[in-house]
């Protein structure tokens, strides 16, 4: 999945699909403290009740990522991380009671793989 500003997900475990829009991505020092990279989407269900989740990307995590993958640490391959990781959450229902979810450094490195591969495949197919 190329976009990441608009997409759905699901179902989740409850058979729900959700209509996701990317609101924002910012470096959370400046608004909680945190050195992480935030990205926030806006989930609305079937039933039109709304939700929103912050992702947060460790820096350090992912600049960890970035140079074992020899990809840019630039915006979109965040906001495509960040959309990898919540459609894993709608999928699985984990964690999705909590508002702010942190990736793990396991599971980023996981995520810039499928990205490579996806891009690999689109790159080929073009």
């Amino acid at each position: 999945m190329l976009n990441f500003r608009q997409f759905e997900a699901g179902p989740d475990p409850f058979g729900r699909k959700f209509q996701v829009m990317f609101k924002w991505l910012q470096t959370a020092i400046s608004i909680r403290m945190a050195d992480t990279v935030d990205v926030k989407f806006i989930l609305i269900d079937d039933d039109g009740g709304r939700s929103e989740k912050t992702i947060a990307l460790p820096h350090a995590d992912l600049q960890r990522v970035s140079r074992e993958t020899s990809r840019a640490m630039d915006d979109p391959w965040c906001a495509r991380l960040a959309e990898t990781h919540l459609l894993h959450l709608v999928a699985t229902g984990e964690d999705m009671e909590k508002d702010l979810v942190t990736v793990p450094l396991a599971d980023l490195r996981r995520y810039a793989d499928e990205i490579a591969r996806e891009e690999k495949s689109a790159a080929h197919a073009g």
